[in-house]
């Protein structure tokens, strides 16, 4: 893949944090071409030994080992798929985790205008966050919250949590952790990724 296509991609990547899936197939492209291409390697050689143990056998035999052999294919491939997915998932994640700081609370800003309620409630961070927070991130998030009808506090403590924030309106709290938010995309981020790494759901 070009060097513009990988940049396009990692554009992507971003704005999934906000809630669409289609950025998470970035990251890992040239890891997952060269894992995956070992794998077909290794499940092709596998098959090639099957086959030729099988021609020393009956035709029954060899009709037997032959379905073996692509049964056996099928698996190798698809244990291929499922750990390239999974890899390409979690590059994902430690690539939104591991921004630089500005770019970081961007796309907490935008997390923030979608999951904020027209009410009073209370936002908390992990103390990373806190520490590295930017000003202008607390007074955009009042603003936020004030556009939409509430309004919201900062909580002082700060939580055991990966990344992301807290929401807390009336005891009710709404997890918008980088990891919550991954989690509940999972599955149509799979989607995504298995379209384009292997062209197909």
């Amino acid at each position: 893949m070009s060097m513009s296509g990988l940049e396009k991609m990692k554009a992507q990547i971003l704005e999934e944090a906000e809630g669409s899936a289609r950025e998470i197939l970035s990251i890992a492209q040239k890891e997952a071409d060269s894992l995956f291409a070992a794998k077909k390697v290794q499940a092709e050689k596998e098959v090639e030994e099957i086959d030729a143990a099988a021609k020393a056998h009956s035709k029954e035999n060899r009709e037997r080992a032959a379905s073996a052999a692509e049964m056996k294919r099928r698996r190798t491939l698809l244990g291929a798929k499922q750990q390239l997915i999974n890899e390409v998932l979690k590059e994902a994640y430690e690539k939104v985790t591991g921004l630089s700081d500005e770019a970081y609370f961007e796309i907490l800003e935008r997390v923030l205008e979608k999951y904020v309620l027209p009410e009073e409630g209370k936002i908390c961070f992990s103390q990373k966050d806190l520490d590295r927070m930017p000003e202008t991130f607390r007074t955009k998030a009042k603003e936020i919250a004030k556009g939409k009808g509430g309004s919201l506090a900062f909580a002082g403590k700060a939580e055991k949590i990966d990344g992301g924030f807290l929401l807390i309106y009336g005891g009710i709290e709404e997890n918008c952790t980088i990891k919550a938010l991954f989690d509940s995309k999972k599955e149509e981020l799979s989607d995504q990724v298995n379209r384009l790494l292997f062209g197909k759901k």
